[in-house]
């Protein structure tokens, strides 16, 4: 067998490879337009988790009373569930009291919006963006995906130590290297499930009637945020978990047009 005439070094880097490899093996879903890759999920396991992790959430943080904050939630997310593909779905929207800028969503349908968001969403079809990008990262299961991609990385790490098995110098560092190649891919793998919930999210919003250009404008609103409230330098792109605005905007740009017919039909 070739492996076994392979050097430790050389087998680490070979396990390596063809576990991360392995959470790259993709297909396109005809009826969500989702990437679909590795997952050692279910859909019923995903959604036990999201549910026990909402439960927890409401547990944990204060909900928001802010009448004009809920309104608009529960009426964007009512028009946004109607055209999101996700079956069996029971929809609860929530507004979470928390100034950082931030929301998600959970499988089962469950929907978390920060008050801090709510100044730079501005208007409903702000809010559709986020909501839309948020349930897409659902739509697409990667919450699973990125759960089993943890734990190849953790699998391949554990391979070069186990496959090295010495203590020399060469070896320690083949390790680390093996390990700082798994972080990387991690992060990379969370950049791109980000740009395909932008652009997923866009499209539903355009479906149930929202102008998608409004996402484009939202991204543009949570530049200008960051720039003022950022403090520290910027993460370099490559170690973040989440693309730099601009190829978010890019990409969002790029898309329009399909989501523009889509917002035409909808009218």
């Amino acid at each position: 067998m070739l492996m076994k005439s392979l050097p430790p070094l050389a087998l680490t880097v070979a396990l390596a490879s063809l576990l991360l490899l392995s959470t790259s093996c993709r297909s396109i879903d005809p009826q969500t337009g989702a990437v679909q890759r590795a997952n050692l999920y279910s859909p019923e396991k995903e959604i036990a988790l999201g549910l026990t992790e909402f439960r927890k959430i409401k547990s944990q943080k204060r909900i928001s009373t802010n009448p004009t904050y809920n309104a608009q939630l529960e009426r964007v997310g009512a028009r946004l569930a109607k055209v999101m593909p996700l079956p069996g779905a029971e929809w609860e929207f929530v507004v979470f009291e928390d100034s950082s800028p931030n929301a998600f969503a959970l499988p089962g349908g469950k929907v978390g919006i920060h008050t801090g968001l709510f100044p730079i969403t501005k208007n409903d079809a702000g809010l559709a963006a986020v909501v839309g990008h948020e349930v897409a990262h659902v739509v697409a299961r990667h919450s699973g995906q990125r759960l089993t991609n943890a734990t190849l990385s953790t699998a391949a790490v554990l391979g070069a130590n186990v496959a090295l098995n010495r203590s020399d110098i060469d070896n320690k560092a083949a390790t680390a290297a093996v390990a700082g190649a798994a972080f990387l891919n991690q992060q990379r793998f969370s950049r791109v499930q980000e740009l395909e919930a932008d652009r997923l999210g866009m499209l539903y919003m355009a479906r149930a009637g929202y102008d998608p250009r409004e996402a484009v404008r939202l991204w543009e609103r949570f530049a200008q945020w960051r720039q003022q409230n950022q403090r520290g330098p910027r993460t370099p792109g490559m170690l973040s978990t989440h693309p730099v605005d601009e190829r978010r905007m890019a990409d969002l740009q790029a898309a329009l047009p399909e989501a523009m017919a889509l917002y035409r039909q909808s009218q």
